[in-house]
């Protein structure tokens, strides 16, 4: 308790650094000051536009700070759309805040906006906001980058199937994959952020459920699996080096490995917990090393656009054809 109250306090008197800072700023922010007293190299062009934006982002940061609140960047933007223009105006004048007051983004109580999405068979509050996914299993919601503030979680789902890509993600929902079956699916749109492994962290925790990985058949693919470290048990779906001969799948749907894809597969075959715990991880990609040829998920949808979501996930959970899971340390 002591711990976290001294925590709490060096928070406060953070925020009360930078408040004091910010109005020290703003007073300064003119665009009649003596020479030699701009706090920032401006164009003619744009100074009296950037100005603007700035102090506007400051004002919001402000009520953050005395608020103890968080907001993203998206959240800033759409206070002042019009005078925003685009998103990259509010990501500069963070940028610039940051170097004037000398903080991180974090000390502004600031966030980016969140990689991951999550559909199906789930229910849970975030900071009061209601996530129904239930009502509406094949809509995408983004995971909330504020995971400590998740809570009342409901689940009817029997497992959990991490996607990598969007696409892939996008395809499930289309098929109503999570109508068909009582699951929930997660995508970090690539590597993972760390709110999405966060999220799926919790989820493992609260709902005691199994999770299967489903990533392209390449290097890349294999290293994403290995990204969601959260000790727990991860099993891995595929797509296999052997899925290519099993599902017959035609020349031109596999690409020769690259050098750098040479590369990386070798590092990891000398992971130790390859030889330890998942030998069977290691003799795939030791198989795709001796084929010399990689191939993405959607690959599968060579034989009818529904394939993946019909016939090769459902028929690999049921029959157990996974690799068996490792507990992959943090």
């Amino acid at each position: 308790m002591e711990g976290n109250a001294s925590s709490r306090r060096h928070r406060d008197s953070s925020s009360r650094a930078l408040l004091s800072k910010i109005k020290g700023l703003c007073s300064l922010c003119s665009s009649d000051l003596p020479k030699g007293q701009q706090v920032l190299t401006l164009t003619r062009e744009c100074h009296a536009y950037r100005i603007d934006v700035l102090l506007r982002v400051l004002v919001v940061v402000q009520q953050l700070l005395k608020e103890n609140r968080h907001g993203s960047k998206r959240d800033i933007y759409y206070m002042h759309p019009s005078v925003f223009s685009e998103q990259s105006v509010v990501d500069r004048a963070i940028n610039d805040i940051c170097i004037l007051l000398q903080c991180s983004r974090h000390n502004l109580n600031v966030v980016s906006v969140g990689n991951g999405l999550v559909m199906g068979w789930l229910r849970f509050l975030e900071a009061e906001r209601k996530f129904d996914c239930i009502s509406s299993p094949t809509t995408a919601y983004p995971i909330p980058v504020h995971v400590e503030e998740v809570k009342d979680i409901v689940s009817v789902a029997k497992y959990i199937l991490i996607v990598e890509k969007e696409s892939v993600f996008q395809r499930l929902a289309n098929d109503r994959f999570c109508n068909a079956n009582r699951c929930i699916v997660i995508t970090g749109r690539g590597y993972p952020d760390i709110p999405t492994r966060r999220f799926l962290r919790l989820l493992v925790e609260k709902l005691f459920l199994p999770v299967y990985c489903l990533v392209d058949c390449d290097p890349y693919g294999f290293d994403i699996l290995s990204t969601y470290k959260f000790g727990s048990m991860v099993q891995w779906l595929g797509a296999f080096p052997s899925d290519f001969e099993k599902y017959d799948l035609p020349q031109q749907c596999l690409l020769p490995l690259t050098a750098e894809d040479k590369r990386r597969t070798e590092a990891m075959l000398l992971r130790c917990y390859l030889h330890k715990e998942v030998p069977e991880w290691r003799l795939e990609l030791e198989l795709m090393l001796q084929k010399g040829v990689k191939f993405e998920i959607e690959a599968l949808s060579v034989h009818t656009l529904s394939f993946l979501s019909e016939q090769y996930i459902p028929a690999k959970i049921q029959k157990v054809e996974i690799l068996p899971g490792y507990n992959i340390k943090s």
